[in-house]
């Protein structure tokens, strides 16, 4: 298995762990395709969810830009929500699975 396939795997878990439910494989290895090689970034590839200006950007760089969103208090609701499922203990909040919860969370999977 590649280094990517073994980040999928990883991601996988924690979705089932942290969110109580199986991931949707194609869909996750989609979203994580789309982050390209941030996610071999230690730093890039996590998400701080206590950072404000951090969890704008997601807002921007991804709901806006990526899936097509209008900016809107519920953007930033959204993440706050699957900030919250996440766990506020868990400091190792990967990308990717925030990604592919906020793409599930927003009905957005066709944008993929």
């Amino acid at each position: 298995m590649s280094k990517r396939d073994d980040l999928i795997e990883k991601y996988a878990e924690d979705i089932k762990d942290k969110f109580g439910e199986p991931a949707d494989m194609d869909l996750l290895t989609k979203v994580t395709i789309g982050l390209g090689p941030s996610i071999y970034n230690i730093d890039a590839s996590k998400v701080s969810g206590s950072d404000e200006k951090e969890l704008e950007t997601v807002k921007k760089n991804y709901l806006m830009k990526k899936l097509g969103m209008s900016d809107s208090p519920k953007l930033m609701e959204g993440i706050k929500t699957v900030m919250e499922k996440y766990g506020s203990s868990n400091r190792n909040k990967h990308r990717a699975v925030v990604y592919y919860m906020l793409c599930k969370h927003f009905g957005k999977q066709s944008v993929y």
